[in-house]
This record gives C-alpha cells, structure tokens and sequence, in this order.
C-alpha cells in the first residue's frame, strides 16, 4: 500500500452475504417497491431455519487518505463490484453506516463511505465550510484520487445534497442517485429561506434532530443492536465533544445554501435516474422534501413507514431489503445491462471484469479494499423493522410530465 495511505481505525466485522452485482439504474414508475413482501419474509425464515446467513459479515476497513493537494480524507471502504458511494449526514461519518453497508456488501457491491470535511476522519475547508459548492468539490477531488470512473451516489440528509450537486455537475459519472431523507427539494429550501428570517427556527430543527439522534439507539426495543450502533456511535460522539465548534462550518453551509431546483432539474435533464427514499415521520426534513425532490428529478419516491430522521441506523436491515426488491425488478435487470453495456460489459461479467471497467487501472480504492472470501458469504436472513411503498401520486405526476 503507498505512503499517503494507512490503515485507519475502527475496523469491525459483521455478518454477511453476497448474490450478485447490480445496478441501480430505475424508471420510478415501472418500479414496484413494496415491502417487506411474503415472500422476502418466507426466505428469510428459509435462511434462518437452515443456517444460511447466520455467518459473518465482511469487514469493513476504515482508512484516512491524503489527497494530492494535501487535504485529509476519512474512508470506509469494502466489497468487490459495481461501486456505492455513500455521503452521511450532518454530524455522523461513513463509519455509522457500518451494519447496513456491510449487508449491501453481501449484496454483491464495493461501498465506499467518505468522511465530509469536518467529520471523522476528514479534516476542515481551507474556506471554513461556509459554501456546499466547496464540499462537492471536495467530494469530486476524493472521487477522482480513489480511481472511480463512475458509480451509484447515495447520500443521507446533508449527504444528500452533497451527492445531488456533484450529479448535476457530473451526471457521466453517475449511475443513479438515491437519496436518504436529503435536504433537497422546495420543502427545504423554503424551510432555510425562513431560518435566514428567523434563526430560531434552525434552532429548533437542531433540537428536534438531536432528539431523534438520541431516539436512534434503541435501547429497549433491541438492546443487541443498541450495544452495536452505541459502540460506532460513541468515537463520533467523543470527536464532537472535543471539538463542537467544528461542526459550525457545516452548519453555516447548510443556513447559507441555495435553492436546489436547478441541480435536481438537471439531473433529469441528463436522464440520470433518482430514487428518494424517506421516512413518514421525519420532522426535521418532513417527507414533502423528497417528493417535491422526486418531481423535479423525474425519480421516484420510496415511504418508509414510521421512518424518522435516521430509520436507517436504528434498521441495518431496511435499506438494502429495500435494493433487493428494487433490484430483482425486470426493469432494473434491463436497466443493469444497458448500463454495463455501455461500458463494454456483458450481463454475466465477471467481478474482476465489471471491476476493470468502473475503476481505473491500479485504482486506490482497489488497493484500499481487504480481500474477502466472495463465495463464503451470505446475505443476512434478519427481517427488517419497516414496511415500505412506492409514493403512487408521485409516480403519476412523473408519468404525466414524461408523456406531456
């Protein structure tokens, strides 16, 4: 491994399993995303009574990177396949996602999780953080020093937004966007044009969001995944109370930021497909957020039912039981061979060949990635907490405005 790289810390094993690469490339409308079916539930059952998916987990390996401009960067990084990006929210750091990106990694991808500037491991803007524009720059310069040519983004609140620019700037670059309860859409920006009128407002958003942070580990509905979440959690919460000024620049971007009409009309100017995936109880970013978002990308809108803020921490399960019944859909199989088309794959390529072409030769994140035993693993048989829909009156006005 080079100099500039070194092993980080923090690496943790989990259970696991793997089936197959998939794409994420969607037509929202032709999509059904309904869930948790029967039949997902009887073979989970299946796996469990069998023995199948009771084993371990890959590892995920933590690591802090030095960009060529000198800049510090913190990395999640494991798997073999078609990469998922994923951007986390305000506050948190790739490493929180750890149980849920360890399930999609039994799914069949390479997640890369990368650490904001001034969360985790990543250092702070030379500009002080106060402009989104400088943490999707950032995110372009950690992306071209990791050698991926393109790949699925997926960003949670702030990470959403962060992920949803850097689309609409590079949309070649992009496979599809999912969006995890993102500041994107009119119902957020109106809500920070009124915080600039009245701060107290943002206050009060701060609170109700630390609350739900709280109400995140759940402690006496399932103490196992409380001590599991407690153990990821608590390096980021010790981070914060060394340092809780660091934090003012990402705050600052976010009461500063501008209307995200534009990127999210560009991202289905460029026909990148868009998935928002929300919950229904989500106060701090209400779920008209990611259906005002869904109707100005062209994308589609996932419910998550009795969701909060952070459903995907408190449900390891829930977001990749959600790609597995997006994935297996006919539409997503015929999606997933245009796309490897288009980068000279066949359907049935190999893992080394879909890696040779979504990543550049000697690529960092190659060598950044542990080895893993891709035929030892299985995918997770645990159920998820939440049932989901696809948001029908959303579906409908996109149909209507593709066929106008």
């Amino acid at each position: 491994m080079p100099d500039r790289c070194n092993r980080g810390r923090g690496d943790r094993a989990f259970e696991g399993d793997r089936r197959s690469s998939v794409v994420v490339t969607t037509e929202p409308a032709a999509i059904p995303v309904l869930g948790p079916t029967a039949a997902a539930i009887a073979d989970g059952v299946e796996e469990a009574a069998s023995g199948r998916g009771s084993g371990r987990l890959p590892r995920l390996a933590r690591h802090e990177i030095t960009l060529a401009d000198g800049h510090r960067v913190g990395v999640t990084v494991c798997g073999r396949g078609v990469p998922i990006v994923l951007i986390h929210g305000f506050t948190a750091e790739g490493m929180l996602y750890a149980q849920t990106l360890s399930r999609i990694v039994a799914m069949g991808f390479k997640v890369v999780a990368i650490d904001t500037a001034d969360h985790g491991s990543t250092q702070g803007l030379p500009t002080g953080g106060a402009n989104f524009e400088e943490y999707t720059k950032l995110l372009g310069r950690v992306i071209d020093e990791l050698g991926i040519r393109k790949a699925v983004f997926c960003g949670h609140s702030m990470g959403g937004r962060i992920v949803t620019e850097y689309t609409a700037h590079h949309p070649d670059r992009v496979l599809s966007v999912i969006l995890l309860d993102a500041i994107v859409g009119e119902t957020w920006d109106r809500i920070v044009a009124l915080s600039r009128v009245n701060p107290l407002l943002l206050v009060g958003i701060a609170g109700v969001l630390l609350v739900d942070s709280l109400y995140t580990v759940p402690f006496l509905r399932d103490p196992t995944q409380a001590l599991k979440l407690g153990r990821l959690v608590a390096p980021t919460i010790r981070s914060h109370m060394m340092n809780p000024l660091h934090m003012a620049g990402p705050a600052v971007s976010i009461l500063r930021s501008r209307s995200s009409r534009w990127m999210l009309e560009k991202i289905r100017r460029a026909g990148v497909p868009l998935v928002a995936i929300h919950g229904d109880r989500d106060v701090v970013v209400p779920l008209s957020t990611a259906r005002s978002a869904a109707r100005l990308a062209g994308g589609m809108v996932v419910v998550v039912e009795g969701g909060t803020h952070s459903w995907l921490l408190k449900d390891p399960e829930a977001l990749p039981a959600i790609f597995k019944v997006m994935f297996s859909s006919e539409r997503a199989l015929r999606s997933k061979a245009r796309d490897f088309a288009s980068v000279g794959l066949e359907p049935d390529a190999t893992v080394d060949e879909i890696e040779a072409a979504f990543y550049d030769d000697d690529a960092l994140v190659l060598r950044l990635t542990p080895e893993i035993d891709l035929d030892s693993l299985y995918e997770s048989a645990g159920r998820p907490r939440y049932h989901w829909h696809v948001d029908k009156q959303v579906a409908a006005a996109v149909a209507q405005r593709a066929a106008s």
